[in-house]
């Protein structure tokens, strides 16, 4: 089969079409024919992990240094990357009694990944889901990780009707998804973003947004009670005076720093620090499924590049140009 390799570590263009071997199916697993795919943050740090120092990590020195063995600390262990998929069910193992060959599916295989290639194979009790009806394969591609893990942090927190909530990130995949559940949950969401992602925002339904390079926040004077900073890029500090006395500063990436205040404010604020680790789960993604048939959650896809331009998709991503999400095809 055809699939992108990234044999060594660097910029997009280490990343090669290659034909490697088909997968086989364990008697658990099902076959899956990809048909799309997308590329996420973590495809990029993957791509590139040499770079990737402890202090340009988003995660405690642990995270990063397992993290770092995982993946391979001078060549890749991973040398096929893609954590989204959408596709459908070619074979099935002899145990596998959840889908048939035939059925059009989307999940996530997180850090394993593989997605970049035409074949993957995933076990049945995976993150994985039939595809929703009233969305394309390259739009249910992109959705598994930011929704699931948007979900779980967000319910971690107990989101709940006329709340607050100001999310910074909110142009990335999970940022955009969170504005979705807010909403779905009823909140009264703010995003943050920069200029290129500003309509982008809007049309996922936010009630303000907020451009980072021309307003700051933290100078309106106006208060939260959920600030979601997705990659870390503020602080309690700064963002304590823009919570409402209950508030709280969720952190879906953070440091050693940031879990020392977690500790600290548990005892001593009202004003909460929380760091939380998603925890993907098959009934989240048919949760979100059910959203998106409800029209509660929506896809909206800025480029779309076949697999033999995927090094072409990565700098486009890094460019910091994007609107929207972007998307492989195979």
């Amino acid at each position: 089969m055809k699939a992108i390799v990234c044999e060594k570590y660097g910029p997009p263009d280490v990343l090669k079409l290659e034909e490697v071997n088909k997968p086989i199916p364990k008697d658990s697993e099902v076959l899956i024919r990809v048909f799309a795919t997308s590329v996420k943050y973590g495809d990029l740090i993957g791509r590139n992990f040499k770079d990737v120092t402890p202090g340009k990590f988003n995660m405690p020195f642990l995270f990063w240094f397992f993290a770092k063995l995982y993946f391979g600390f001078r060549t890749p262990n991973i040398t096929i990357l893609g954590s989204e998929f959408s596709g459908r069910i070619e074979s099935v193992g002899k145990n596998v009694t959840s889908f048939k060959p035939g059925d059009d599916v989307f999940g996530f295989v997180g850090q394993s990944m593989g997605a970049y290639g035409e074949y993957l194979c995933i076990s049945e009790k995976g993150i994985l889901s039939t595809k929703p009806e009233n969305m394309t394969y390259e739009e249910a591609a992109v959705v598994p990780y930011g929704a699931i893990t948007a979900l779980n942090l967000l319910r971690k927190v107990k989101v709940s009707k006329g709340q607050k909530v100001l999310i910074i990130g909110a142009s990335g995949g999970i940022g955009s998804a969170a504005i979705q559940i807010a909403n779905y949950f009823e909140a009264e969401v703010t995003g943050i973003c920069s200029t290129p992602g500003v309509e982008f925002v809007k049309s996922l339904g936010a009630d303000k947004v907020i451009d980072y390079t021309k307003e700051d926040f933290t100078k309106n004077g106006k208060t939260y009670d959920l600030i979601f900073d997705i990659l870390g890029k503020s602080s309690f500090s700064v963002c304590k005076s823009s919570l409402t006395e209950n508030g709280n500063y969720l952190l879906a990436s953070f440091k050693t720093k940031q879990l020392s205040q977690m500790v600290w404010t548990s005892f001593f604020s009202k004003k909460k620090v929380i760091c939380a680790l998603a925890q993907e789960k098959t009934e989240d993604l048919i949760f979100v499924k059910e959203l998106i048939e409800l029209e509660k959650i929506k896809t909206i896809i800025d480029k779309s590049y076949p697999l033999e331009q995927t090094a072409a998709a990565h700098q486009y991503v890094e460019s910091g140009q994007k609107k929207g999400e972007i998307v492989i095809t195979i």
